[in-house]
């Protein structure tokens, strides 16, 4: 999936003229789905930024704690990709103990913090999108999303805000406080709903009905109707 969203980004800046007004009228999938630098609501698919660790076994490690297994308010461990990411240190790492706000981690410390966190801070880097969207959903944690301007793949599909948060970016310093003003009922409708939503973002061998193969293609085919029926 990086590579094919490189592929196309690389397309869009470095393609002939004729080429670029042919692209103009064509429905693109980009991971940066960013509105501020064209990403065209309507036409465009946003494609969710993934990683998979085993092709051979893409499925391994779904899941993690039980909602009320999960002490840690927050979770964020990163590159200090952007401008964005050095203020959420600046304002939380080490300032609070429900707060897990780190620089980077090792693969296995990570998991362990999605695993049994009840949000995960999803903030952006150099782009609007960041494959923690998707980690969260696969480790069952609630993704909170820091990133102003950010489509959400299938959001023609999917109520995005019945499982996950969206904090304004100038809002990093009361992040805390709207976390916790969430009540626990609410989070775990939320937590359950992750659950149900993440198969829509799953990797299978052979693609599967309704997984992230198959959700991307009714993403172009339901722009593409909309275009027709406009």
């Amino acid at each position: 999936m990086f590579g094919l969203t490189c592929y196309i980004n690389l397309c869009s800046f470095q393609a002939p003229i004729e080429t670029r007004k042919l692209m103009a009228n064509c429905i693109r999938a980009l991971c940066n789905s960013d509105i501020k630098e064209g990403f065209r609501l309507g036409n465009d698919v946003s494609l969710p930024e993934t990683k998979v660790p085993s092709p051979q076994k893409p499925l391994a490690k779904i899941g993690g704690a039980p909602p009320s297994d999960r002490k840690i308010l927050a979770f964020f461990a990163g590159k200090m990709h952007g401008y964005l990411r050095p203020i959420l240190l600046k304002y939380w790492e080490n300032k609070d103990p429900d707060m897990k706000i780190f620089g980077r981690l090792k693969k296995d410390s990570y998991a362990w913090h999605m695993k049994n966190s009840k949000y995960c801070i999803c903030a952006k880097g150099y782009e609007v999108n960041s494959p923690r969207v998707v980690e969260a959903l696969v480790n069952g944690c609630v993704p909170v999303i820091l990133s102003d301007n950010f489509v959400p793949p299938f959001f023609e599909i999917l109520d995005w805000e019945s499982f996950a948060v969206f904090v304004l970016e100038k809002d990093i310093p009361n992040l805390k406080n709207i976390l916790v003003s969430i009540s626990e009922s609410r989070y775990v409708e939320m937590q359950r709903r992750v659950t149900q939503v993440r198969q829509h973002f799953l990797w299978h061998s052979t693609p599967l009905k309704y997984d992230l193969f198959h959700m991307v293609l009714h993403s172009i085919w339901y722009n593409r109707v909309m275009r027709l029926s406009a």
